[in-house]
């Protein structure tokens, strides 16, 4: 009797094995986000991925999914927007770094729109807490002359920038930090680019990156031009004892991540690292196109994969997988990703909803009781020009301002799509996890009409109050 109920604990252990493999072995396929995809950064915490990746706009928007997979149709947040001449436009490379119990997000920025490129100077801001998606502070610029691609990391018990700076060539420097927003060094130069991997279309080291595992330290960068599909990532390792000193790092002759022909995959570069949510496995996000002939623009698209380590214990970071390919997501995840959202109000706690899940053009948008129906449910369509269409699940059709009137009290309706501004909505990050949902075509936000709390109160649009009657939560449904 005992043996028999032996085995069947067996059994049940084994069951239950399996379950767990299967939860944490949700399945993705790149790309991770195939609009504004370039220089992406992903970051785990708390429950949630967060990413951000290079606008070519004056605006940095944050998608936030509790998977992998879910990143591909969450909804762009704007975290922050170009607050001064010197830092207005072409927002390149942003990245945000968990210090002292707030977040840092470090970006490069330039003056203007039509002559950007020599004015791009590196950028910090600060969160108000411990939410990645702020609200962010203005702390500081962290160069005076051109310097592209900032990130940062602890090393021996002292915090330090990184970035890529010209001097002839495109070099890697770095200096110390006194704080996360202040220098307490100079730059110098770490590496150049010497190998002939390092020069096609350009020579170039940038896109520096800290990746440490068993006490030792590696930089991971990309080489040669990004217009080329020869863009690939070298190695340092860190074999002295001074970060600041180019002699302190040892560079791999050979790259360790590049083009893979065979899978369609060109120019791979300008990543980042993160691990599982159960902390097993290690990651790369990057970025690449899907033709020789595609350059260094937003046609790029955000890709991850899973790395291991050679017994020597550098990196292996394999081949980039082709695009579309189902891969195992990280391990730990939920075992789905969602790809539809509830829009609730702050100030009622109701849901954005089609008027009795009607199909007809001109049908009223409201608020509602939250009930799961389909009608409360929305896709947030990126639309790669930082804005949305709202999809209702249950009709198919989208969030509409009626007749395109920029007037205070004009309603919001659902309407077949017609591909108009005012079909395209922004998600502007305000405070405590809520958005303004603000009409591109009018700058005039979704607001519950006399902040009423009632069951089929109209939701129209109107000036911005600040007030929680005008704030949704995005969730994930």
């Amino acid at each position: 009797m005992a043996r028999r109920l032996l085995t069947l604990l067996a059994a049940l252990v084994f069951l239950l094995s399996l379950g767990q493999s299967s939860a944490s072995a949700a399945s993705f396929a790149n790309p991770v986000k195939a609009q504004k995809g370039a220089d992406p950064w992903i970051s785990y915490h708390n429950g949630n991925y967060y990413m951000v990746t290079t606008s070519w706009t004056d605006v940095i928007t944050m998608r936030k999914s509790t998977t992998l997979a879910g990143l591909a149709t969450a909804p762009s947040v704007e975290v922050w927007k170009g607050d001064a001449a010197n830092r207005c436009c072409n927002i390149w490379a942003p990245e945000i770094h968990f210090i002292n119990g707030r977040w840092y997000l470090y970006y490069v920025a330039g003056q203007n729109v039509s002559d950007y490129n020599p004015t791009q100077r590196t950028h910090v801001l600060e969160s108000a807490g411990s939410d990645p998606m702020g609200p962010y502070t203005y702390r500081n610029q962290l160069n005076s002359a051109w310097m592209l691609d900032p990130t940062v990391a602890t090393i021996n018990g002292s915090l330090y920038l990184f970035g890529s700076a010209s001097g002839g060539t495109q070099n890697l420097v770095a200096a110390r930090m006194s704080n996360p927003y202040t220098l307490a060094t100079g730059f110098s130069t770490v590496s150049t680019p010497t190998n002939s991997w390092e020069t096609s279309g350009g020579s170039v080291n940038e896109g520096p990156e800290i990746l440490q595992r068993g006490g030792r330290t590696y930089l991971i960068y990309s080489a040669s031009g990004c217009w080329t599909p020869d863009y690939k990532l070298g190695q340092l390792s860190l074999t002295g004892s001074n970060p600041l000193s180019a002699s302190s790092w040892t560079k791999k002759s050979t790259p360790v991540f590049q083009r893979n022909d065979s899978a369609g995959v060109y120019g791979p570069g300008h990543n980042g690292f993160f691990t599982s949510p159960d902390g097993t496995e290690n990651w790369i996000v990057y970025h690449a196109n899907d033709a020789a002939s595609e350059g260094c623009d937003n046609g790029r698209t955000t890709r991850a994969q899973k790395f291991t380590w050679n017994s020597d214990g550098t990196p292996n970071f394999g081949t980039p997988a082709r695009l579309g390919a189902s891969m195992p997501g990280p391990s730990g995840e939920p075992a789905s990703a969602s790809t539809t959202y509830t829009l609730t109000n702050r100030n009622s706690g109701k849901c954005l909803e089609v008027a009795g899940g009607s199909t007809a053009d001109g049908t009223n948008v409201q608020q509602w009781t939250c009930n799961g129906g389909t009608n409360q449910k929305w896709r947030l369509e990126d639309l790669a020009d930082d804005t949305h269409r709202l999809v209702n699940t249950a009709t198919g059709k989208v969030l509409d301002t009626e007749n395109c009137s920029s007037v205070d009290g004009t309603d919001l309706r659902q309407w077949s799509w017609l591909n108009n501004t005012c079909q395209r909505f922004r998600f502007q990050a305000t405070a405590d996890g809520y958005v303004r949902i603000v009409n591109q075509a009018t700058g005039k936000v979704a607001d519950v009409a006399n902040c009423s709390t009632a069951d089929g109160s109209d939701v129209r649009q109107w000036t911005w109050l600040n007030n929680n009657c005008q704030q949704w939560r995005l969730n994930a449904v």
